[in-house]
């Protein structure tokens, strides 16, 4: 038996064991989608670019052309992506009742689009933007329009002001719904997957410790290496899609 083998059985077991399990994802399950993650050299989204720059609360405010401008091309890339396997894994582990939720660092819609409905995007999602003035909320295909019509490139409310996608940005506190949420999720799991995040950006990055410290075991499926190597209670370093698909069919899911 290969040895990816025998780790996605031991994970498939441990999930088929636990009365709670929960699903932490970062960029690194949304690469196999054509999506670039963060710091890869030369390929990675803040590569080429400082996005204390371009993606920083302040910037929007000061000057909305600019942040449109990275981020409408940023909106182009993520828009027609679709979920790989690994999106579709966690959606039948929870359709089977395996899976509590899925708390995600990404924004991307991919676990929507996969068919999760326990979802906590605690960065925020694509799928629309608001006007900072009046509240307004617009869909991604009507924030598009808007933008391109725009001569400055800047999507702008019925009101006039430029909008703001529904993300978290440089400088901006996480949502504190969404992060309650989050720690609650966390802190009642018998099991949280850490899938494809380096684990390194708090908030966020503390919640492993938070099932930890609630007497859970946490099982790490990413690439590179994560503060939590050694407190996991399993550490599969393979490719996530491999890795997830391996755990569905040991579980007989597909």
């Amino acid at each position: 038996m290969s040895a990816v083998g025998t780790q996605t059985e031991r994970l498939a077991a441990m999930i088929q064991d636990a009365g709670s399990v929960v699903a932490l994802t970062g960029a690194g399950i949304s690469v196999p989608s054509g999506i670039p993650d963060f710091r890869t050299p030369g390929t990675g989204l803040w590569a080429n670019v400082d996005p204390i720059e371009v993606a920083h609360i302040d910037v929007f405010r000061r000057d909305p052309e600019r942040f449109w401008r990275f981020y409408g091309d940023r909106f182009q890339t993520l828009e027609h992506r679709q979920p790989n396997a690994a999106h579709r894994a966690l959606a039948r582990l929870e359709a089977a009742g395996l899976l509590d939720a899925v708390i995600t660092q990404n924004i991307d819609r991919l676990h929507d689009k996969a068919g999760t409905h326990e979802l906590i995007e605690i960065h925020g999602t694509i799928g629309h933007s608001s006007c900072p003035v009046c509240g307004s909320r617009y869909v991604l295909p009507d924030v598009r329009g808007r933008r391109n019509r725009d001569p400055a490139g800047i999507p702008r409310c019925d009101c006039g002001a430029p909008l703001k996608p529904d993300v978290v940005l440089f400088g901006e506190l996480l949502p504190a719904d969404a992060l309650a949420r989050a720690e609650d999720l966390a802190a009642g799991a018998d099991l949280l997957l850490c899938i494809g995040s380096s684990l390194e950006v708090y908030p966020v990055a503390q919640l492993p410790a938070t099932t930890l410290a609630g007497g859970g075991s946490i099982a790490v499926i990413t690439l590179g290496a994560t503060p939590y190597d050694s407190r996991a209670a399993i550490r599969c370093g393979g490719d996530v899609v491999a890795e997830l698909t391996g755990v569905t069919a040991a579980l007989g899911l597909g």
